[in-house]
């Protein structure tokens, strides 16, 4: 009788294990979902994650890095946020798409970059006249993950072009509240400005809603497919605002000794983080976890150069240690948060400090879903998941190209930047003496703040990474600034280089 029983145990137990064995099996094979995070202007002293903050909370941030990969040096492509989002769906940089500055909600119609006709004879160089509409030649990843069968949706700030360079497109399914313009329409809080979305009641923040409607979207597709969904939030952009209960309650906790001095800023990233709580907590409820990739990353760096009225004239945020914030090619304009959650691939609680790129999820995302890389299209990106699997790189470095001027904190004339390792070199295009240009060379493992320029240090470096960034722009036929024919030494203020240009609306 023990026999027949032992006997029967195991039968049973062998039967629970091929059973659940087979389940995790068929749940392996279900394609995976991706969810793609893009918070913007969200600098890297923004959240919780290094240790750079006492008055920021963001718990939802701290509890998503806690099921995937955090990464420290994690770049954005731009300083700015048009040139980042286009190399995100293109896998290339701002120096072979064209899109440099974010002119993308203006008239003007401009698909190809160009020099501009002149420049004001204080400047040394002549800037970049930067692409105005993102493409619809370009297999951008929306279309190929909707080719493969996806279910696509988009949600939140675009700024690539009205239609038709709309998310529709570029092959989403879904676009709320299809706007593109370059922040919220009339600002977070209800009544907006939309033309064909209104709030559900007065009041109402559209952070809130965005995340509402990508949930009530995602709950309402049928299990037949998986779906891509880009939640590109608008926060924490300008035009500043957010609950009036969320701004009071960060009013004490100032420290006026600290760079972040605005309590409506505060309020801006503590309700981001809402949002991306109330994702997680959705996709938790679905069931679907396991098969869903987040991506959360910001870009561009935190702005540190537009005066919150509300807050008695303080600039948002402050991205220290970082130097500089958006609009300047230094770290704190670059330099952002990054998550990556993706079951069976990264560690849960695990940090990377490999080298990475917004423009390296396009064949990151297509291979690890199974898609095939588009013929002929150049990428200037590649496949992370080795760092992903907390793996090293073999990448010799990153490229960011700003061939504009943007005069804030910290801002630089036309330059172009590689990372490469623990070094960063800049060059500023004819920004040196008799027509050459200059340059900054920072050890950023020992000078993370970029305050020890070593150029003239370390000449052999600075011509070998120099020559990295030459070939960069050859290989992308970077259309680069030229040296201003109009240029009057006697007009040249040096002094004013690095120092913001107030001006009463930002």
């Amino acid at each position: 009788m023990k026999y027949v029983s032992l006997l029967v145990l195991l039968c049973a137990t062998s039967f629970t294990a091929i059973a659940a064995d087979h389940a995790s099996s068929k749940n392996a094979e279900k394609p995976m979902n991706v969810v793609f995070i893009l918070a913007d202007d969200l600098g890297w002293s923004d959240t919780e994650l290094y240790g750079t903050t006492e008055l920021y909370k963001t718990p939802n941030i701290l509890r998503l890095a806690e099921r995937g990969r955090t990464f420290t040096r994690a770049y954005s492509n731009s300083p700015l946020c048009s040139p980042t989002r286009a190399s995100i769906l293109t896998g290339q940089t701002p120096a072979r798409h064209g899109s440099t500055t974010p002119a993308h909600h203006t008239k003007r119609v401009r698909m190809k970059a160009e020099v501009a006709k002149r420049s004001a004879p204080s400047n040394k160089a002549v800037v970049v006249s930067s692409v105005t509409r993102l493409d619809t030649a370009f297999p951008t990843l929306g279309k190929l993950v909707n080719e493969a069968g996806y279910h696509t949706g988009h949600f939140g700030k675009w700024h690539l072009g009205p239609e038709p360079y709309s998310p529709y497109e570029h092959g989403f399914d879904v676009d709320v509240p299809h706007w593109s313009g370059p922040g919220p329409a009339g600002g977070y809080i209800a009544p907006w400005q939309y033309k064909n979305f209104k709030a559900n009641y007065d009041g109402e923040h559209i952070e809130d809603r965005m995340a509402e409607e990508s949930i009530k979207w995602m709950n309402s597709l049928p299990e037949d497919k998986p779906f891509f969904m880009n939640y590109w939030q608008f926060s924490v952009h300008g035009r500043w605002g957010g609950k009036a209960e969320i701004i009071a309650s960060y009013k004490d906790k100032i420290d006026p000794a600290s760079g972040q001095l605005s309590p409506t800023y505060a309020a801006m990233v503590h309700t981001l983080d809402d949002a991306v709580g109330s994702l997680m907590d959705a996709i938790d409820e679905k069931g679907i976890a396991d098969n869903t990739i987040i991506v959360f990353i910001s870009d561009n760096g935190g702005n540190i150069h537009s005066p919150i009225e509300a807050d008695g004239g303080a600039v948002p945020t402050s991205n220290a240690p970082l130097r500089g914030g958006k609009a300047s090619i230094f770290d704190g304009g670059i330099r952002v948060p990054c998550i990556v959650v993706w079951p069976g691939v990264t560690t849960p609680g695990s940090r990377s400090d490999e080298l990475i790129q917004t423009s390296d999820f396009y064949p990151t995302l297509l291979n690890g879903l199974g898609i095939d890389l588009p013929e002929n299209h150049a990428l200037d990106s590649m496949d992370i998941k080795p760092a992903l699997e907390g793996e090293k790189l073999k990448r010799e470095g990153i490229f960011t190209y700003f061939p504009s001027q943007t005069k804030v904190d910290d801002w630089l004339p036309p330059a172009v930047a590689v990372h490469s390792g623990k070094w960063k070199l800049i060059r500023v295009f004819f920004g040196g003496e008799a027509g050459k240009h200059d340059y900054k060379l920072y050890n950023l493992s020992k000078d993370i703040g970029e305050k020890n320029n070593l150029a003239t240090a370390r000449p052999e470096l600075v011509k070998k990474l120099d020559q990295m960034i030459e070939d960069h722009l050859v290989d992308t036929n970077a259309v680069t600034p030229i040296a201003n024919l109009d240029f009057d030494p006697d007009q040249f203020r040096p002094d004013l280089i690095g120092t913001r240009v107030s001006k009463k609306k930002r």
